[in-house]
């Protein structure tokens, strides 16, 4: 970038932390929670993941925007993201799928970023202090003021940000993996018919879906607010319950639809926000991480079993010693020894913390989605037997 065009931008976090560096993206303002992503490639996942809804992220890889930006690679419609934090930025990406620069894709929706700062000073002042709320800005380089901005900003913890994201109205997806890109191409041997799932959306990803549809699933996705009644007129065989942003404790309505839904005793199957909001539903608690898990190769597992790599993204976990008797855990993180996946002991039920969909991402935990459409024909089975 020629110094003529370099526009001065400045980050402040809220303990007065200040950042000065160059804009990228759209100039202005921006305030969020700023959070740190350790993977060194998929940048483009992050960006559009509805999870990411409130944040400013930290990309710790050194350079970010190498590929640019492709339609097919979204997570939702555009950037969900408040701000990007990067060391360098690349303007001219190489690769045959690109189809604009990072910036100009940020730009193009009102996302501002930073670069040129200590990415890694910064990543490890927020795993020594935690995330903290934080602001980007282009027109206010005074750290006093800006600090004031941020300072007014409401926390992430006790905040509800499922309204912005989930489906305003019901749709049905079909579209599968690209079948270039299949790397579990038996998926649909087993299915003779489409199992019916009901995904709830707290902010779903497209490639959850993309999952469910390859293994042989008829997906119909409702917004966060749809009633049990609603939920149970599709008739389904199982219900998802998808990835989201915000504090699990703040979606009461979500949490008391689930917790009814249980007395179906349909499969259910819960990813992230999802895990979260069964876990609450349950009867378990929930508590937010220092600073959360955010990156490609966390270990999940238990002992003496096979350990997963997996891409995970939350701020908030569940709180083993709150959990109930009939509820036992199927993993845990090994890094922190956080509670990383739920089964329930007597219904066919579970839930992970982790993503078992990520793209670009380890594929370890692809089987998590054969599992629940097992769990769907043998409640079949189940109740064709009851019939007879």
């Amino acid at each position: 970038m020629p110094l003529s065009d370099v526009i001065p931008a400045l980050l402040v976090l809220a303990d007065g932390t200040a950042y000065r560096g160059c804009s990228f993206g759209a100039t202005g303002t921006t305030i969020g929670e700023v959070v740190f992503n350790t993977g060194i490639t998929g940048y483009q996942e992050v960006l559009t993941d509805p999870s990411y809804r409130g944040q400013i992220v930290i990309f710790t890889y050194p350079e970010l925007g190498n590929t640019g930006v492709n339609l097919e690679d979204e997570e939702a419609q555009g950037p969900q993201i408040k701000g990007a934090i990067a060391r360098n930025i690349c303007e001219q990406p190489s690769n045959w799928r690109s189809t604009q620069s990072l910036p100009d894709y940020l730009k193009e929706y009102q996302i501002p970023g930073i670069f040129g700062i200590d990415t890694r000073a910064l990543t490890r002042k927020i795993r020594m202090f935690g995330a903290m709320n934080g602001g980007i800005s282009t027109e206010i380089l005074d750290e006093a003021e800006l600090l004031e901005k941020v300072q007014t900003a409401p926390s992430m913890e006790g905040l509800n940000l499922v309204q912005e994201v989930t489906t305003p109205s019901v749709y049905e997806w079909s579209e599968t993996t690209n079948p270039a890109w299949e790397f579990s191409p038996t998926a649909k041997s087993k299915i003779n018919k489409p199992f019916t799932v009901v995904a709830l959306d707290f902010g779903v990803k497209r490639n959850i879906l993309r999952r469910l549809a390859s293994h042989g699933c008829r997906v119909i996705v409702v917004p966060a607010d749809t009633t049990v009644e609603e939920i149970i007129q599709y008739n389904p065989d199982g219900i998802f319950l998808s990835n989201g942003p915000g504090d699990p404790s703040a979606v009461t309505e979500g949490v008391e639809t689930v917790r009814s839904l249980l007395t179906s005793e349909k499969p259910m199957f819960g990813i992230c926000m999802g895990h979260q909001i069964l876990g609450r539903a349950l009867g378990a608690d929930t508590f937010k991480l220092k600073f959360g898990h955010r990156g490609l190769n966390q270990p999940a597992g238990l002992r003496q079993q096979q350990v997963e790599i997996t891409s995970q993204n939350h701020s908030f976990a569940i709180n083993p010693d709150s959990l109930p008797n009939t509820v036992e855990i199927s993993h845990l993180n090994l890094n922190d020894q956080t509670v990383a996946g739920l089964r329930h002991t007597s219904l066919p039920i579970f839930s992970v913390q982790y993503h078992p969909e990520a793209s670009p991402g380890p594929h370890d935990a692809d089987y998590l989605f054969a599992k629940f459409v097992e769990s769907m024909q043998l409640a079949q089975q189940a109740n064709n037997g009851n019939l007879q």
